[in-house]
């Protein structure tokens, strides 16, 4: 199977823009990993398993519905790749985020194997006419 390039960052960025899951989860392995900007433990919030990523993943496009990562630079440095970008997104209260962020990723069959979220902790800010 081939290495993830960096044609593949921008397909699955495209697919989270979209808010694909499935097109998300068909570029992720089995027993994939996803590691949020945020949560109780080292990592954030970590989901294990493909429907705890799944369910992990469509709950933040839940909670900003208007969820997008723009600006995308990719790398791919053999099974490892980077994606930079902006985050931007407005929760069901009003609240505006907008921050630069970087996605760790780990590759292995050719697929995301591992997704380590960080994010800018930047303040929420309130949208305007909300």
């Amino acid at each position: 199977m081939s290495q993830p390039d960096i044609q593949f960052l921008q397909d699955f960025s495209d697919a989270l823009n979209r808010h694909d899951i499935d097109a998300v989860m068909s570029m992720m392995t089995d027993d994939c990993e996803f590691h949020a900007v945020g949560g109780p433990d080292l990592l954030g919030k970590s989901f294990i398993g493909r429907e705890a990523v799944r369910a992990g993943l469509s709950a933040a496009w839940q909670n900003a519905t208007d969820a997008q990562w723009v600006d995308a630079v990719h790398s791919v440095i053999g099974d490892r790749g980077y994606t930079e970008s902006t985050y931007c997104g407005t929760t069901a209260d009003g609240m505006r985020s907008e921050a630069r962020m970087i996605d760790a990723f780990t590759f292995r069959d050719g697929k995301i194997a591992v997704k380590n979220a960080f994010r800018k902790q930047r303040p929420a800010v309130p949208v305007k006419g909300a």
